[in-house]
């Protein structure tokens, strides 16, 4: 396809706005011995006072009075084990949530029943845990909530993938699975 030249008019009439344009522009150049250049935005932080972070040092906290662990107080699973009770009943919601979120979190490694048998579960140097077994069955609900937040020694923790309600919700649910709801 052949790109046809425009017709004579046209061109005349660019090529007269260009001459005029530089008609106009270089008077002004000749005038104006200075070079116009931008505005240095660079320079802007170096013109300003200067920022000193620590030049007050900050407050030192008396210990235990400020979060750092998302707001709960720091806890192993023998701790747990004796001391927390799951502030949740096993209502229809609550189990539903809780086997929504086994699903998630915890049915890649220990398998949708909970019987350790994950589809990545053939990929662990430790197999997961049966859940359902004697072991984890005898175990308070404290500390399967503390082995939930905390991790263990293969298993990573879930403190900030799950609040702390949904881990109880998911305690509960293991419950269901072990056929031991209610019974603590």
């Amino acid at each position: 396809m052949d790109v046809l030249p425009p017709p004579d008019g046209v061109r005349a009439k660019n090529e007269m706005t260009t001459r005029q344009m530089l008609t106009l522009v270089t008077p002004l150049l000749v005038l104006c011995p200075q070079r116009a250049t931008a505005f240095p935005w660079s320079i802007d932080m170096f013109r300003g006072p200067a920022v000193q972070p620590l030049a007050v040092p900050p407050r030192n906290m008396p210990s235990g009075t400020l979060p750092v662990d998302g707001g709960e107080p720091t806890m192993t699973r023998e701790d747990a084990d004796g001391s927390l009770r799951n502030p949740l009943t096993a209502t229809a919601a609550h189990l539903r949530s809780g086997a929504a979120l086994f699903v998630i979190h915890c049915a890649p490694c220990h398998g949708d029943a909970g019987k350790g048998n994950g589809p990545v579960a053939f990929q662990m140097i430790v197999p997961p845990p049966d859940l359902t077994t004697a072991q984890p069955a005898e175990r308070t609900d404290g500390y399967l909530y503390a082995t939930i937040r905390n991790g263990s020694v293969v298993m990573p923790a879930y403190r900030d993938a799950m609040s702390a309600q949904e881990r109880w919700k998911v305690v509960l649910y293991l419950r269901q699975l072990q056929g031991r709801l209610g019974t603590e």
